[in-house]
């Protein structure tokens, strides 16, 4: 892990792309503004973790409702996907 000592308005780069910013400090608090793509994800960890494990979840959830429905194995598949 990389530490380093930042004060208030001064930046730090990610590759290219990135910029975080320190904005604010305060007692035991750090305000951050962070700069990236659009297609650059960012997000608190314990959200990051959260969406984790719903997504989890739901793939878990789609898969044992196929295992739960043989019928579904022979089905047709939908009339966009049917070959002519």
């Amino acid at each position: 892990m990389l530490v380093l000592s930042r004060q208030r308005d001064e930046v730090i780069k990610i590759g290219d792309d990135i910029e975080i910013t320190i904005v604010d400090v305060r007692a035991d608090k750090v305000r951050i503004g962070i700069h990236a793509p659009r297609d650059v994800s960012v997000h608190r960890k314990e959200i990051y973790e959260a969406i984790q494990e719903e997504n989890a979840a739901s793939a878990s959830i789609a898969f044992e409702g196929l295992r739960l429905n043989p019928g579904l194995a022979g089905a047709a598949p939908p009339p966009a996907a049917r070959s002519a």
